[in-house]
């Protein structure tokens, strides 16, 4: 019985993070949403800035502190390890919601690009950011990201084992292709606000302040591997170098 239920309780917290996924592209798209991000916004500016920022923090110290192996070694002193990951799954989709639900929009703008074919230029790059989140993630494994496996192998009666050190495809360009996605998504919109402005910022420097942690725990569990992967592979941004036979992809500097 304590399978099944870790089962399902492994799968409610994937389905709630498809819901808020979904709900998170409409949002920054406007698109077919009660409240959006670009919504009319009310007279006081300073105090939407400020409670803005306080819910990007809130986030970023949830999915951060969270993620971290101390933080994981105390979580399953209550929390059975069959569904630690699962449980990190739900705290993340409820901070995103308080997120949304609590966002004080600031509607003026910072840029409008009115030209239709180059807007649906912009709308284009928009979709292959969130195009590319999963697909990143279906690089490496999707499944034990998001929790599922680890319910899935103790549903089977397995002992759950870490993944090996892998680079494929797009890990092999640059270390962090999720963030990249996520900030391609984030930033891409023919209609830039002060409020959208203000989370895509946010949680840019979020990524950027996160990696240093992450790194930092890959290190630690994998070693000479990660170092070695670590000096050839840009963490964002491959350079194209010439050479005398072909293009390569280098280490940015």
């Amino acid at each position: 019985m304590r399978r099944i239920l870790y089962l399902a309780y492994g799968l409610t917290a994937y389905a709630m993070f498809l819901g808020i996924a979904l709900y998170l592209q409409a949002f920054f798209a406007n698109f077919l949403v009660a409240k959006s991000i670009d919504e009319p916004s009310g007279p006081r500016m300073a105090t939407a800035m400020i409670i803005d920022i306080l819910l990007i923090l809130m986030f970023g110290l949830q999915h951060s502190l969270m993620a971290r192996p101390a933080f994981k070694r105390f979580l399953t002193r209550f929390v059975p390890h069959q569904i630690e990951r699962s449980t990190y799954i739900l705290a993340s989709v409820a901070a995103l919601v308080v997120l949304v639900w609590q966002w004080r929009p600031i509607s003026e703008p910072i840029w409008n690009v009115e030209q239709p074919f180059v807007r649906g230029l912009i709308w284009g790059v928009f979709v292959i950011g969130w195009a590319m989140v999963p697909v990143t993630t279906l690089m490496i494994s999707h499944t034990d990201l998001f929790g599922l496996r680890q319910v899935w192998m103790n549903f089977q009666g397995k002992q759950y084992e870490p993944l090996p050190f892998r680079t494929p495809w797009f890990y092999s360009r640059v270390r962090h292709p999720l963030y990249v996605a996520w900030a391609v998504a984030f930033w891409a919109t023919p209609t830039m606000t002060i409020g959208h402005a203000l989370l895509a910022a946010g949680l840019t420097t979020y990524m950027l302040i996160a990696v240093v942690f992450e790194e930092a725990d890959m290190v630690n569990h994998f070693g000479a591997k990660y170092v070695e992967y670590r000096r050839r592979v840009p963490a964002f941004v491959p350079r194209m170098r010439m050479n005398s036979d072909s293009f390569e992809l280098s280490r940015l500097g």
